[in-house]
């Protein structure tokens, strides 16, 4: 018996039955990975970083993106509501999405935003993480395994706006994706509106895998939608339901119009642009959403659909 629990201490210590160790000489020790979340970015928000950031915003960023492609913005004016922390939430289907809602919101906003940015995709490179950090004021954000404190809560203490994905990633067909919990619990815990916005053309104009806007001036639409709050005993997941269907409300405006478009979300007609209802848990009136089981190249066929007078439909993007 005693033998027994001599070998099994040596097992537990990482030797066999023999006291020979079990890892051999030559293998590296384990670390965690480096997914950026390490690098700091508290200099990116200091007075003097924030008025190059600036500069280079209004002067390089948005004159480049607004001359590769034609932006419409609409409802700016549901922004003078928002004079402290928001969380400004996007769907998101193409790098074009974060330089044309800069572009599109006022100064006074974005001297005061930071832009959540996948940590193991902007941070990953030292220099990447630096340029990305400067130009968007941009914060890692983990996709995948949650770790550590949340610096977005930090940011939303310090008084600063968010601009968040809630899809964690751009879509492979420009449809939506479903909404994580994220930032309806950190509009819930912080008591601060989420305003949703809704982008049109981008998927089209750059979709992902390409590095630079189509020919043409491709139109793009950013719809800014009315700032909206968690009700008293509204759970996290019914707010991100209600998020969800304002940013698909939104993005209805560029088919039915603005009046057509809340018709439809009112009864519960309108065609969500989720193509599953793994999006969008439920409707309004708690009935299941309606599961689109669209095929894969009719969702880029419809994604790549031309928005207003862009022309002859557009079929297949290259």
């Amino acid at each position: 018996m005693s033998g027994l629990r001599d070998d099994l201490r040596l097992l537990r210590h990482g030797r066999d039955w023999r006291g020979r160790s079990r890892v051999p000489r030559s293998a590296q020790r384990w670390e965690q990975p480096d997914n950026g979340d390490d690098f700091p970015t508290a200099w990116a928000r200091t007075a003097a970083a924030g008025a190059l950031r600036g500069a280079l915003q209004q002067a390089m960023l948005k004159p480049v993106i607004w001359s590769q492609t034609r932006p419409v913005v609409h409802g700016r004016e549901y922004l003078d509501s928002v004079r402290g922390p928001a969380v400004f939430v996007a769907n998101h289907s193409s790098h074009l999405d974060t330089p044309l809602i800069l572009g599109a919101l006022p100064p006074r906003i974005t001297r005061k935003l930071a832009v959540g940015a996948a940590a193991d995709y902007f941070f990953d490179s030292r220099t990447v993480a630096a340029a990305t950090t400067l130009l968007f004021n941009a914060f890692p954000v983990e996709r995948r395994a949650r770790r550590g404190r949340s610096l977005a809560a930090e940011l939303v203490d310090g008084g600063w706006s968010l601009l968040l994905y809630p899809e964690g990633s751009r879509t492979v067909d420009g449809w939506l994706t479903a909404f994580k919990l994220g930032a309806a619990q950190l509009c819930a815990m912080k008591g601060v509106p989420a305003v949703p916005i809704a982008l049109r053309g981008t998927f089209t104009a750059m979709p992902r895998g390409q590095r630079r806007p189509q020919r043409g001036r491709p139109r793009v639409t950013v719809r800014i939608g009315r700032p909206l709050r968690i009700a008293a005993g509204e759970t996290v997941p019914e707010f991100r339901t209600r998020l969800v269907r304002a940013v698909a409300t939104l993005w209805a405006e560029d088919d039915l119009g603005w009046y057509g478009a809340l018709r439809a979300a009112a009864d519960d007609s309108l065609a969500l642009p989720t193509g599953s209802r793994s999006a969008l848990p439920s409707t309004a009136n708690g009935r299941p959403a309606p599961d689109h089981g669209v095929a894969p190249w009719r969702r880029v066929w419809e994604a790549t659909r031309p928005t207003a007078d862009d022309g002859p439909r557009q079929v297949w993007t290259d």
